[in-house]
């Protein structure tokens, strides 16, 4: 199996993307499945290193990427050393990230298979939102498919809520990370960039409007999202599949770090499901 891990995506005037890139040599055109991690996510999250092995062995090239504004940084990836950056980030960032790993694709990368065949998306939590609306706008996608993904970004700024204004008022809100009791900052800027392109972020709109096959994956004992969303999601396309995993929370019972050297059995159960779709 060939692994890039930590390799670096450029572009002038922007936060540099790291990356990951896992396949086997096969000489034929291969699918690539791009992974977008969730809120206070990050590539090396927990037990994203075997699911991206899962995938590879089963023939596809697997790109696993941080958000330029997660808080990570090229030298420290994991975790959040640069919360001006966090405190900066908002979906118009995120939605330009994955088209520029898009583009890198298109373009050939020494990183890469030679030849792909077809490009699929996957998000978890808010990355699967992030996919919904990449999917919806780029011809490029061939399928998507979520994990525990958000319904509504709008829901939840809180518009009208005590912390809405003292947000507005102050500029700037923070919220704990509950692992590394960081106190993790987001400007008024985010809340604006979202009211700036409000019809683009609409989930149920792209939802609605998209024309390609869209697996949901939703866990039925998830604390963070709940599985309405999932069923919202379903609901809003005739064409999409929804599969409940049964006991699984919202990280499909995988934690940070995973010291184990295989899948929780929900989390493979998704992962196969998920393979099974693309195929």
């Amino acid at each position: 199996m060939i692994v890039r891990k930590n390799q670096i995506l450029t572009s002038e005037g922007k936060k540099p993307i790291l990356y990951d890139v896992y396949y086997k040599q096969t000489g034929k055109p291969q699918p690539i499945v791009i992974f977008c991690h969730g809120y206070k996510g990050f590539k090396d999250w927990g037990a994203w290193h075997l699911v991206a092995e899962k995938f590879a062995d089963a023939g596809f090239c697997f790109l696993k990427f941080n958000f330029s504004h997660n808080g990570g940084t090229v030298k420290q990836p994991i975790d959040f050393p640069d919360l001006d950056a966090f405190a900066e980030n908002n979906f118009s960032k995120e939605m330009d990230d994955l088209n520029r790993v898009l583009d890198e694709i298109e373009n050939g990368n020494e990183n890469l298979p030679e030849h792909i065949s077809k490009i699929f998306l996957i998000g978890h939590s808010r990355g699967g939102g992030i996919v919904l609306i990449k999917a919806e706008e780029d011809s490029r996608i061939d399928k998507v498919v979520t994990w525990a993904s958000v319904s509504d970004f709008k829901a939840r700024f809180q518009e009208g809520s005590p912390e809405f204004y003292k947000w507005q008022e102050t500029g700037v809100i923070h919220v704990e990370n509950s692992r590394t009791k960081q106190q993790l900052p987001h400007n008024f800027q985010f809340y604006k960039n979202f009211k700036e392109n409000e019809e683009r972020f609409t989930i149920n709109r792209a939802v609605r409007n998209l024309k390609k096959p869209l697996l949901i994956i939703h866990g039925s004992e998830d604390p963070t999202v709940s599985l309405k969303e999932g069923k919202a999601i379903h609901s809003w396309n005739q064409n999409s599949k929804l599969s409940i995993i049964e006991g699984a929370d919202h990280v499909f019972n995988a934690k940070h770090p995973w010291n184990e050297n295989s899948l929780p059995e929900v989390l493979s159960q998704t992962v196969t499901l998920t393979i099974d779709f693309l195929k």
